[in-house]
């Protein structure tokens, strides 16, 4: 019997992936014929910002979900939401790195998630424009990379790592971000920030990335990514809230990097 129940939980996880692959791809399609013209609107802050783009990707990807299982319910960054009837919640960010996006820089993606009571069932990052990069991970099943089995890396010492990281709409948490960054970029390899949190999420569950840290983060920016870390053999910890920080790395470096990190805010 518990045979049976694990065969049709992972037959449900397939489909679930399967939905959330084509889905993500289409709408990276769609997001590749960039507009002549952005119409601008802006959220939280100025710099926080949405498109058109945003939006009618939003509305193309939620479509295709609802249309292929109408009772599932969806949270998603540029206001769609809906309650659940199945169980399971669809967590989208349809243009993560909207900035990167608006200036025509490479890095921008789709990320879609799946979660049920247990937390996140699937997880889909689509980067087209890095050379259609598609990371993908169902919970127990591993993560990969273009269907290649992806681990975090093994780099445990703080001095030897290449962190990313991002910074926050709010210019208050920004200053104290400074600081963060002005002590760190000493005591490691190198940062980088690239413009867009899922695919740095993703870079840490390849190894491209040895971690990853953030304050500010909402769920449809870590979801996805957050799983395919966990698949890939790594640990997320934080970002509970847009105030706490988001900590990813493999065990050893990430409690090395969460130490130095714990004496900011």
């Amino acid at each position: 019997m518990e045979e049976l129940r694990e065969d049709k939980d992972v037959n449900e996880s397939s489909k679930l992936l399967e939905l959330a692959l084509q889905v993500a791809k289409e709408a990276g399609a769609f997001l590749r014929n960039r507009p002549d013209g952005f119409s601008i609107e802006t959220k939280s802050t100025a710099i926080d910002i949405a498109t058109q783009m945003d939006r009618e990707a939003e509305e193309l990807i939620v479509s295709r979900i609802l249309t292929a299982r109408p009772d599932d319910g969806i949270i998603a960054e540029e206001g769609a939401a809906r309650p659940s009837k199945s169980g399971l919640t669809w967590v989208i960010d349809p243009l993560d790195g909207t900035v990167n996006y608006l200036y025509g820089l490479a890095g921008w993606c789709i990320s879609i998630a799946c979660k049920d009571s247990n937390g996140t069932v699937v997880g889909v990052v689509h980067a087209p424009t890095l050379e259609e990069t598609t990371w993908w991970a169902c919970r127990g099943e591993g993560a990969f990379r273009n269907g290649e089995s992806i681990h975090v890396s093994e780099e445990s010492e703080l001095e030897r790592a290449l962190i990313g990281t991002g910074f926050a709409y709010s210019m208050e948490l920004r200053k104290d971000q400074v600081r963060v960054i002005n002590d760190l970029l000493p005591q490691c390899r190198d940062i980088r920030r690239l413009g867009a949190a899922a695919v740095d999420l993703c870079h840490v569950a390849s190894g491209t990335l040895d971690a990853y840290f953030e304050v500010g983060l909402k769920e449809w920016d870590k979801a996805a990514g957050a799983l395919i870390i966990a698949e890939a053999g790594g640990v997320v910890s934080g970002g509970e809230s847009e105030s706490s920080r988001l900590v990813a790395a493999n065990p050893a470096l990430h409690q090395r990097l969460t130490g130095f990190l714990s004496a900011y805010r």
